[in-house]
């Protein structure tokens, strides 16, 4: 069993990396290497701008190459709780700003020739309990009516048409959802900015950034210095560089991650029908989807910890039980990769953007990144062109966690409050 992304394991490694000292002047510094760096450095690169990218690990090394590979619209939330929280309107908006995101990365898999197997098979979110299933129905009917025409939902009776488990109870299936391969999605990203000039600096981490005299900005990194007129921090949760302001207003959660060996077709045929990326209702949710090359992958909140080689194997034996649970005839397959990646997350579960002090950013997609991501980078390209109207979270306040000033001493507490959620509710 690898303790690594399958996802990064079985895609080629990023190959234009800059070599050489970082140095010199540029229109735009993007601090991060992830889907919202290399996407907005793509769309900064578009624009005519000079730009530089800094990446403290590898292309796609942390949350951007180590999640479920899940392209899905909608929240995490559920739609009518949201509505009645922020508004019809508002919610509405933001829900079009996730399927924005679908679109917006079938279009540069397509733009860019990226070969990333995406395909548009639709995700089911599960209801885990019988009163589940009431809610997913009252959202479906709003989602209906209004906003997302394309859902629909499964009771318990059709559902082994959709996941040969009988651990659910029905389901809502949102049709524009897609799945991709993103270790081949981030890091063909990668390669499209740097074709078009963007520098790409790899294990270049920023270790202070600063106004410079005369305007811009400076930053130092492990490997040199430069200036840069502007600065997009696409950190998301990086335990590196001056970044504490972000970093009290961010939850880093663990999310855990195991591939089955390669399964027979008919097997998975039985499993899930239709190939749809499934995700249950959960508080310590659970997924799960087929790879490109016929196994399963099935992920979820194992533990409320920081991800290491210790903890992703006492992850994994969690998931591996979870996943016997659902899928009992998987008993005795071969589990061929562990692994598990930092989810930046943020009190509502809602992503992040703007400008602070002349540094923009993007980031706590709260595990609904893949999509959220990709749009974002490609939208603060225009926020820095001087259009913040394009951004949809613009309006959104993030106060700083109260008692978050470092660790995550909390996380424990949290898990328990959920596990508790889940048995009772």
């Amino acid at each position: 069993m690898k303790l690594t992304s399958y996802w990064l394991d079985t895609s080629q490694p990023f190959t234009s990396a800059a070599a050489g000292p970082v140095e010199g002047s540029y229109d735009v510094a993007v601090i991060g290497g992830g889907l919202t760096g290399s996407s907005a450095a793509l769309a900064l690169a578009k624009k005519g701008a000079r730009v530089v990218l800094l990446e403290a690990e590898t292309i796609g090394h942390a949350a951007s190459g180590r999640n479920g590979g899940m392209c899905n619209n909608g929240f995490a939330q559920d739609y009518g709780t949201l509505s009645a929280k922020l508004g019809k309107d508002v919610a509405d908006r933001l829900y079009r700003a996730f399927d924005a995101g679908v679109d917006m990365v079938e279009r540069l898999v397509t733009e860019e020739n990226i070969d990333c197997k995406f395909a548009r098979v639709g995700k089911i979110k599960l209801a885990a309990r019988p009163e589940h299933y009431d809610k997913l129905a009252r959202s479906q009917e709003l989602l209906a009516a209004t906003v997302d025409p394309d859902t629909a939902m499964v009771s318990r009776a059709d559902l082994v048409g959709e996941v040969g488990s009988k651990r659910y109870y029905g389901g809502l299936i949102y049709r524009k959802s897609a799945g991709m391969h993103v270790g081949r999605f981030v890091r063909g990203l990668a390669e499209a900015a740097a074709r078009r000039g963007v520098d790409i600096h790899e294990h270049a981490t920023m270790t202070a950034l600063r106004p410079a005299a005369g305007g811009g900005h400076e930053i130092e990194t492990s490997k040199g210095r430069l200036r840069a007129s502007q600065v997009l921090l696409a950190s998301g949760i990086s335990h590196t560089g001056p970044l504490g302001w972000i970093r009290r207003r961010i939850v880093p959660v663990g999310a855990f991650l195991i591939v089955t060996e390669p399964l027979p077709i008919p097997a998975l045929d039985r499993l899930l029908p239709r190939r749809r990326m499934a995700v249950d209702t959960k508080n310590l949710v659970n997924y799960f989807r087929t790879t490109p090359d016929n196994r399963l992958l099935f992920g979820g909140r194992a533990r409320f910890a920081i991800s290491n080689p210790a903890s992703d194997e006492k992850s994994g034996a969690i998931l591996q039980a979870a996943l016997h649970d659902v899928f009992p005839e998987l008993r005795g397959v071969r589990i061929d990769y562990c692994w598990g990646g930092m989810v930046d997350m943020t009190r509502d579960r809602l992503p992040r953007a703007g400008e602070r002090n002349g540094i923009y950013y993007s980031m706590g997609y709260s595990g609904h990144g893949t999509q959220m991501s990709t749009l974002m980078g490609t939208i603060m390209a225009e926020v820095m062109d001087g259009r913040a109207e394009l951004n949809p979270w613009k309006d959104f306040a993030w106060p700083a966690i109260p008692g978050h000033l470092g660790p995550p001493w909390f996380l424990p507490l949290v898990g328990a409050y959920y596990r508790i959620k889940d048995r009772f509710q």
